[in-house]
């Protein structure tokens, strides 16, 4: 990494840091051939599920193997819609689609990004109506709506107890995004104790994707659940549907997850909560200097949530000019995400359009994600800050009558 460049996410320092450890993972696989399963498999699950205050954990190939096995785990068929928000990596939808079931979107709060409690009730009860048999129907595409999948965005959990509370109401499957959320946590008023992500809802799913905060080297991914069946059921669609080997209970995927993966992210798990809290350390730092900044919109935090700070999201006016300039300075920026997923070809299918999602819709052109990651120093986001608010200035002064 040059002293002159800052990149939006530095990978190779914590590699190089723990690369000892690392090595040792890989020579111990060499030396017994445990390439699949085995100890470290079951380790890592042990370790993982215990970091998230569940029961269980299933190590898969991907997150968004972890949403599909989920889903289907916890029952969703085909032939169902499922609720999700617009606002989301498209694996989200993928695994909803690969389940069988027909993704239905519901929009985001303006402030947090994530799943707006109000507008899931708003779905619910005015765009669903019930059959003769008490089943939920979705009036727009006709079938039953039985699951609702949150999307803890960019570290940030959404606002949990009111769509648990919906979801027993409607008697909707609960499948928590935590892709981008290992370690946050939400207040729940209605247990008055702070919940893990990935231990609230019926199953979640977790990614190990090298970028995220606890990022495997190469693919990965994790089901949590505190529901032994559930759990039960992941393992074997993740094998072949094998309950033990050669015995097929069920037809299922090729999705495990090896064992020098797993290794691997045993070693990094126990520094995930110093590497979150260096995250939450420089998330403030932002936005105690991008306070004073005219025309950029911080994130909240709500009282509800201690996000992990995977991505650190400002909204701007001429976001991508702003790009252009910061990556003239040398500085990495990214963007979560440029196209609604209502708006894409892929989806073109289900009949949305631009305008469907009024948030969403007014959020996309102007979200810019700035350098993060937990050795990120004060005297680059000086830097960063101070690049974001001359641009902003001169837009200012140049917008301005004369």
């Amino acid at each position: 990494m040059s002293d002159q460049n800052i990149p939006f996410l530095d990978l190779i320092t914590p590699h190089r840091e723990l690369e000892e450890e690392l090595v040792a993972v890989f020579r111990n696989v060499l030396h017994t051939a445990g390439f699949i399963g085995g100890a470290m498999v079951t380790g890592f699950e042990a370790e993982f599920a215990q970091f998230c205050d569940t029961s269980y954990a299933v190590a898969v190939n991907s997150g968004t193997d972890a949403v599909r096995f989920a889903l289907t785990a916890a029952g969703v068929k085909s032939g169902d819609a499922v609720v999700t928000v617009p606002h989301t990596f498209i694996a989200t939808t993928e695994a909803i689609s690969q389940a069988g079931a027909l993704p239905e979107f519901v929009d985001i709060n303006e402030k947090t990004y994530t799943l707006d409690p109000a507008k899931l009730q708003d779905y619910l009860e005015h765009q669903c109506t019930k059959d003769s048999s008490g089943r939920l129907i979705s009036k727009r595409s006709g079938k039953p709506v039985t699951a609702v999948v949150p999307v803890h965005l960019y570290g940030q959990m959404c606002d949990m107890d009111p769509i648990m509370e919906l979801a027993a109401k409607f008697n909707l499957i609960v499948i928590e995004d935590a892709c981008q959320a290992h370690g946050a946590e939400y207040f729940s008023k209605k247990e008055n104790r702070w919940r893990k992500a990935g231990s609230i809802g019926h199953a979640s799913a977790f990614s190990f994707y090298p970028g995220k905060n606890l990022g495997a080297c190469g693919e990965g991914g994790a089901i949590t659940t505190n529901n032994e069946a559930v759990a039960r059921t992941s393992k074997m669609l993740r094998d072949h549907g094998q309950a033990q080997k050669y015995y097929h209970d069920i037809e299922g995927y090729n999705g495990r997850l090896d064992s020098i993966q797993c290794g691997l992210l045993s070693v990094k798990l126990k520094h995930l909560a110093k590497w979150n809290e260096q995250r939450r350390a420089a998330a403030k730092r932002y936005s105690e200097m991008l306070a004073g900044v005219e025309g950029v919109v911080a994130p909240f935090d709500p009282e509800y949530s201690k996000s992990i700070y995977h991505l650190y999201v400002i909204r701007v006016n001429n976001r991508d000019e702003l790009m252009k300039d910061l990556g003239a300075l040398g500085i990495g920026t990214g963007i979560h995400y440029p196209v609604p997923l209502h708006q894409q070809k892929a989806y073109a299918h289900l009949g949305y359009k631009k305008g469907d999602f009024s948030v969403t819709d007014k959020i996309a052109p102007e979200i810019v994600s700035l350098p993060m990651f937990p050795n990120l120093t004060v005297e680059q986001q000086k830097r960063v800050v101070e690049a974001v608010a001359k641009f902003t200035t001169e837009r200012a002064t140049a917008a301005s009558p004369r």
